[in-house]
C-alpha cells in the first residue's frame, strides 16, 4: 500500500475514518487487507441516517455524509459542501457542493438531492421527531439554484447551525434510489445508499456487519478491503475473541472489563491507548421530588460523591473525575470558571440537618414523619453503572439516605426515565458535536411530556428564565457576548445542582503491536479511529 502517510492529510474529509484500517488478527492469507473488530449490540439496526434506534452512530459514519464535519478543536471542516458562505445577517448560508460526488450506486450527489433529504426529515410527519434538534424550527426555507449550490434560509441568526449541520443524523444524504415509495425516509430505506467510503456488503442481524469500499468514494479511497463488525454483547468474550485473533481491534467504552484493559497496558504485545474526555457520566436529580425540589438538599448530595474513589476504584483511573457538566475540551466551556463542589460527608450532613432532615433512631433521616429515601433506577446492561449505584447507595446510607436500586434493562430505562419515574438516575452528556448546545437544547424542550433532562429540572423556580437564557445563546451574534452568555449559563446550571457530574467519559482502544500504527482518536467518539500506516500479514 502506497503514500498512506498523505491519507492522514485527507482523513478529516473522511468521516468513515476506519476507511484506513488495514489490521489483520491472523496469518491466514484470506485475511490480508481485511479488519475484524467487535460491538456490543448489533451495528447496523436499518442503516438510515434519517431514523433513530436501533441504527447506530459508528456505521451511519461510515455510510453516509454531511455537508460538513466536526474537527479537532470543534472547528468546522468541509465534507460534501467543500465551502460556504454565510450572510451579514446570518440568516442565510450558501453551500458550494464538490463536483462529481457519487453515491455508492453511481448516481450524482446535487443540490437536488439536498432538497430532497431536507423535504423528508423537516416534512409536517416528521419534524415532531427532531425536536431535540435547534436547527428544526430555525428553518425557514431552502432551495437549489444551480445543481451544486444549496441556500439555507433561517428565521434567527441560529449560531449552533454548522455544528447541527456536522451530526451524524438526521442530516446526512441518502440517493434518491434509496428513498421508498412513499418518499418518506423515516419509514425505512429501499437500500442503504451514501456517499461515504464505505457500503454495506452483508449484515446478518445479531452477529455481525460487513463492509467494503465505495466505488465511487470522492475522497482518499480506503486502504482495507473489508471491515467486518462482529456483534459480541458479554465483556469477557470480547476479551477472549480478541486475545484469540477473532478480533483484531476493540475501541469503545466498557466493551471490555477494566481489569481486561489494564492488563493490555501492562502487556508488550499488544497497544492499549484511551482518549481524551469524550462525554460526561452524570448524576441527575428529579426535581418534581419534594425532596430534591430543596436546593440545600441538592447541594448536600453534590458534596457526597466521592468522584476520585469512583474513578480509581471502578475505572481504574480511565475515566477521569468530572468538575463540570462537560468536558472541557467542548466549545464554548474551556474558558468557564466553576468552583467544584469538593468531597465532605460532613458539609453534607450539616446541610442536611440545616435542611431539616434529622437523623432517625433507625439510622435513616426523618423530617415531618418522611423518611429520606430516593429511587434510583440503573440499566443492567451497563456494569460501571450497578457498581456506582450500588456505591452510592452504600456511601448514602451513611448520611441517613435510603436509597432503593432497581435494576432495567436499556429501552426500559429510558422510557421511564421519560415519564419522570427516576429521583436520581445516569445521564450522559452527548459529546461532540452535540455538546454543550444540544444538550442544552433537550433541557428546554418539553415534548412529548419531556425528555429525562427536562423534567430533572421541571421544578426549578427559575427554569423559565433559565430555558429563556439556554434559548439566547442559540442567537446571539456577538462571538464577545455569545461566550459571556454561555458561560452565565453554565454557572446557573452549576449553581442549581440538579446535576453531579461523576467522570469524564474516554474511549480505549486496543490491538495487537506491530500489525497497527499511527493510531489516533478522531475528535468524536462516533468515528473510528485513524490509522495513518499499517503492516499487512
Amino acid at each position: 500500500m502506497k503514500n498512506l502517510k498523505k491519507l492522514l492529510v485527507c482523513m478529516l474529509a473522511i468521516i468513515a475514518c476506519c476507511g484506513l484500517l488495514v489490521g489483520c488478527g491472523s496469518n491466514n492469507s484470506d485475511k490480508v487487507g481485511t479488519l475484524t473488530l467487535g460491538f456490543n449490540k448489533d451495528p447496523v439496526g436499518d442503516l438510515n441516517p434519517h431514523a433513530y434506534l436501533p441504527n447506530q452512530f459508528i456505521t451511519l459514519d461510515m455510510v453516509y455524509e454531511g455537508l460538513v464535519q466536526y474537527g479537532e478543536g470543534g472547528t468546522i471542516k468541509p465534507q460534501l459542501a467543500e465551502s460556504w458562505d454565510i450572510s451579514k445577517d446570518g440568516l442565510t448560508y450558501t453551500f458550494h457542493l464538490r463536483k462529481n460526488v457519487k453515491f455508492s450506486d453511481g448516481t450524482d450527489f446535487t443540490a437536488e438531492n439536498v432538497v430532497k433529504n431536507f423535504n423528508t426529515i423537516f416534512s409536517d410527519k416528521n419534524k415532531p421527531s427532531h425536536s431535540w434538534f435547534g436547527l428544526t424550527d430555525e428553518i425557514a426555507s431552502y432551495d437549489a439554484p444551480d445543481k451544486y449550490t444549496f441556500v439555507l434560509h433561517l428565521k434567527h441568526p441560529y449560531t449552533p447551525t454548522l455544528y447541527d449541520l456536522a451530526m451524524i443524523r438526521p442530516i446526512r444524504f441518502v440517493a434518491d434510489a434509496a428513498f421508498p415509495a412513499n418518499g418518506d425516509t423515516a419509514t425505512g430505506l429501499k437500500a442503504p445508499i451514501g456517499t461515504g467510503p464505505w457500503m454495506l456488503k452483508d449484515h446478518k442481524p445479531g452477529e455481525y456487519a460487513t463492509f467494503v469500499p465505495n466505488p465511487y468514494y470522492w475522497g482518499e479511497k480506503p486502504a482495507a478491503k473489508e471491515v467486518t463488525i462482529k456483534v459480541v454483547p458479554d465483556a469477557e468474550t470480547m476479551a477472549l475473541q480478541f486475545e484469540s485473533g477473532d478480533l483484531d481491534m476493540i475501541y469503545g467504552n466498557s466493551l471490555i472489563s477494566l481489569d481486561r484493559f489494564n492488563a493490555y497496558r501492562k502487556d508488550s504485545k499488544y497497544v492499549a491507548e484511551v482518549s481524551k474526555p469524550m462525554s460526561t457520566r452524570l448524576l441527575m436529580m428529579n426535581t418534581t421530588n419534594p425532596i430534591l425540589h430543596n436546593h440545600t438538599v441538592r447541594v448536600a448530595l453534590e458534596h457526597a460523591v466521592d468522584k476520585k474513589a469512583i474513578s480509581e476504584h471502578i475505572f481504574g483511573g480511565v475515566e477521569q473525575p468530572a468538575d463540570a457538566m462537560f468536558a472541557p475540551s467542548m466549545p464554548h466551556v474551556d474558558k468557564v470558571k466553576i468552583q467544584p463542589y469538593n468531597f465532605s460527608m460532613e458539609e453534607a450532613a450539616k446541610l442536611l440537618d440545616e435542611a431539616g432532615w434529622k437523623m432517625g433512631s433507625d439510622g435513616y433521616r426523618v423530617k415531618d414523619g418522611k423518611v429520606f429515601e430516593l429511587f434510583f433506577p440503573y440499566r443492567s446492561s451497563e456494569l460501571a453503572d450497578k457498581s456506582i449505584a450500588e456505591y452510592i447507595q452504600s456511601e448514602w446510607k451513611k448520611l441517613g439516605i435510603k436509597v432503593t436500586l432497581k435494576a432495567l434493562e436499556s429501552k426500559q430505562y429510558w422510557d421511564e426515565a421519560r415519564k419522570g419515574n427516576f429521583d436520581i438516575m445516569f445521564d450522559f452528556t452527548w459529546g461532540a458535536p452535540w455538546d454543550p448546545h444540544a444538550y442544552l437544547n433537550a433541557m428546554t424542550i418539553d415534548s412529548e411530556g419531556g425528555g429525562p433532562v427536562f423534567i430533572a429540572e421541571k421544578g426549578l423556580p427559575n427554569k423559565a428564565q433559565l430555558d429563556k437564557e439556554i434559548r439566547q445563546l442559540f442567537v446571539e451574534p456577538n462571538p464577545q457576548k455569545l461566550e459571556e452568555e454561555y458561560a452565565q449559563v453554565l454557572t446557573t446550571i452549576h449553581n442549581d445542582a440538579v446535576f453531579i457530574p461523576v467522570t469524564y467519559q474516554a474511549f480505549e482502544l486496543v490491538y495487537r503491536k506491530g500489525e497497527l500504527s499511527g493510531v489516533g482518536f478522531m475528535p468524536e467518539e462516533n468515528r473510528l479511529p485513524v490509522f495513518t500506516s499499517t503492516r499487512v500479514k
